[in-house]
């Protein structure tokens, strides 16, 4: 059978990678080609991305694959959200995006609510959990600084489309990503261009939106010529890369849930119309744009940033683990004597993640970890815990029960971390597969090639061509 090639971009906050997506119209396989890191980069107090760095990485992708002779039917980005880049008349790229750990917007939201438009309101007109760090307030803290490349701007593109107007010289806004922004309307699918006007931020930055599966354009003649890949059409995926992630869910019933597992965790529902109730808004949950029309309504959790975050200062002090090491030392820990919120802004970016949990420990009146083992534990069981709370919430909000709680992406590969999650939710965890957000990308390009028909045929294509492991909580 003819196989079709499709190259996925798939970009996280702390590494991206190019992808090689193969169908034959019945089996779909992977493999990565190149990876990349992807870090801040701190310039006098304020933090950014390094976005003509991962445009070279991105072209190392495109020779990678031309160096192996592959004829690619598309190619397909997707990122994270909210952020980012600021575009002048003349197609110029105002210099690098911020990015969305910058602490210039901490407090934006409140100074929001007070001077522009009240929170009742923005959440009744967006429907989007309420973070620091969202497009909006971005735009409103710029505008506050008088920052000089939202002056010169023309435009703004987020991460996705930024990537892919670098890769073809064509401007769109696709409409996942943009459903992170808090600007946009989740029951109209337009976006609320009152709120940037009431913030004195003109309504001409943003582009119309475009669904997933438009082609953007092809490859400019440099680029095309430069990595011998040739005159290869991008698309428009779903670029917010939980979108892609939730996607390839290998769900056979609507009845399900997702956990998106990786720096961040994103608990969530499918459903077919926002939820947008006083009961949504006063628990800050979101909904966010997802394919064929559909809604992700979900939670933002904090996830495994607090191991990273560890995982950092132990290396730094000549205690480097591997993620086995880690999970047995988890393990062999036994259960903690305390637990945090993951959700506690006094985690989200400290100077020391160990000092930052031993202080709330310690105001909670719980033991401190006294080991790098109690740590991973006391960050497993915490998690475990987190994922319950927000379950139950989510399941007050819905119309339809929740069969299962289907976790993807690197945290999947978690078994323990499963275990404990199937536990304390007390409902099977389907685990897999880990790439989801990369297959996502793929077979949305197969989707707009036409080779694929709906979200459920890529689902039963996704079941059918990767393992998946099921934890049963235990004692039931």
């Amino acid at each position: 059978m003819k196989k079709y090639y499709f190259l996925a971009f798939d970009l996280g906050a702390t590494s991206g990678r190019s992808v090689l997506g193969a169908f034959d119209g019945v089996n779909f396989e992977m493999r990565e080609l190149t990876r990349f890191p992807n870090s801040l980069v701190e310039l006098h107090g304020k933090f950014y991305w390094n976005v003509f760095g991962l445009y070279e990485s991105l072209k190392n992708g495109l020779s990678a694959c031309a160096a192996q002779g592959i004829e690619l039917i598309s190619i397909g980005i997707d990122t994270w959200g909210v952020d980012f880049g600021y575009i002048a008349a003349d197609g110029t790229i105002l210099g690098m995006p911020r990015a969305y750990r910058d602490p210039y917007t901490d407090g934006a939201p409140e100074e929001f609510f007070r001077d522009v438009v009240p929170r009742e309101e923005v959440y009744r007109l967006t429907g989007c959990q309420i973070m620091n760090f969202n497009s909006l307030y971005q735009l409103f803290r710029a505008r506050k600084q008088d920052f000089a490349p939202l002056k010169a701007a023309d435009k703004i593109l987020f991460m996705p489309d930024l990537l892919s107007y670098m890769l073809t010289g064509k401007q769109v806004c696709e409409y996942t990503e943009a459903s992170t922004s808090q600007i946009l309307n989740p029951a109209t699918r337009q976006f609320e261009t009152s709120l940037l006007e009431a913030a004195g931020l003109p309504a001409t930055l943003l582009h119309p939106l475009t669904d997933p599966g438009v082609v953007v354009g092809t490859l400019t003649d440099a680029l095309a010529e430069e990595t011998g890949i040739g005159k290869v059409p991008v698309v428009t995926v779903a670029g917010h890369d939980t979108a892609s992630a939730v996607l390839a869910v290998p769900a056979t019933s609507p009845r399900f849930a997702y956990l998106s597992s990786g720096t961040w965790s994103l608990m969530g529902v499918e459903t077919g119309t926002p939820v947008l109730t006083q009961d949504s808004f006063e628990k800050n949950f979101t909904n966010e744009g997802g394919v064929e029309g559909t809604t992700r309504f979900l939670k933002n959790i904090t996830g495994m940033w607090l191991l990273e975050q560890c995982r950092k200062e132990w290396t730094k002090a000549g205690r480097d683990y591997s993620y086995p090491d880690i999970v047995k030392m988890a393990e062999q820990a036994g259960k903690s004597r305390s637990t945090v919120n993951p959700d506690d802004p006094r985690l989200a970016n400290p100077p020391s993640m160990t000092n930052a949990i031993a202080a709330i420990c310690t105001e909670s009146g719980q033991a401190v970890p006294q080991s790098d083992a109690e740590y991973v534990r006391c960050i497993f069981e915490s998690l475990a815990n987190r994922y319950r709370d927000v379950l139950e919430q989510l399941s007050g909000m819905i119309s339809f029960p929740i069969e299962k709680l289907h976790v993807i992406g690197g945290g999947s590969q978690n078994a323990l971390l499963n275990q404990f999650t199937a536990n304390a939710i007390g409902l099977p965890v389907v685990a897999g597969p880990s790439e989801a957000t990369a297959i996502g990308n793929c077979l949305m390009q197969a989707k707009a090639a036409g080779l694929v028909k709906d979200r459920w045929e890529i689902r039963r294509i996704v079941a059918e061509s990767f393992p998946m492991q099921t934890f049963e909580p235990e004692g039931k």
